[in-house]
């Protein structure tokens, strides 16, 4: 599980069901891991070994709404049987130009709990800040469909598989 997580690289290409076009597009357009803070300091995927609990991990990618971002992934928990993880925007995020998400104003937590085997239980909820743009914070359904993605992506099934969760 650590490795799929580490896996930044993998994100490219994922795709959702967009409610505003009503057909299915690519979400992250590009993903990397990045060996620090800065934009472009690209690196290999996180390994497991890296992904130990209370590490601080980087990368960068672009998403089809807000463009290249910066992304801060913090191991809460790692164990063989339980994994947790949140990720923040580090970078402004911009929609045609316009600032609409400050740093720390998308948030997102994740828990994995194994259930037996190979079977893991998932968990995970998604947070915009009070003053994120209502382009980005005003759309349920669309961000139903981007949290399915990222499940998806995450269990290890086409993320543009029929049907999307919310039309």
């Amino acid at each position: 599980m650590l490795r799929h997580i580490g896996a930044i690289s993998e994100l490219a290409g994922m795709r959702y069901w967009s409610t505003t076009h009503q057909q299915w597009q690519t979400l992250i357009a590009d993903a990397y891991a990045l060996t620090d803070l800065q934009r472009g300091h690209r690196r290999k995927d996180f390994s497991p070994e890296e992904m130990k609990e209370g590490g601080v991990l980087y990368f960068e990618q672009a998403d089809n709404l807000t463009g290249k971002g910066i992304y801060r992934m913090h191991i809460t928990e790692a164990s063989a049987d339980r994994l947790v993880f949140d990720v923040e925007n580090v970078s402004t995020m911009r929609y045609l130009f316009v600032p609409v998400l400050s740093p720390g104003e998308m948030q997102s937590i994740y828990f994995l709990d194994r259930e037996s085997g190979n079977v893991w239980r998932y968990y995970s909820m998604v947070r915009t800040g009070k003053n994120a743009n209502r382009r980005i914070a005003g759309n349920g359904s669309s961000a139903v469909n981007r949290a399915v993605a990222f499940y998806r992506h995450m269990i290890g099934i086409p993320t543009d598989q029929e049907p999307p969760a919310a039309r």
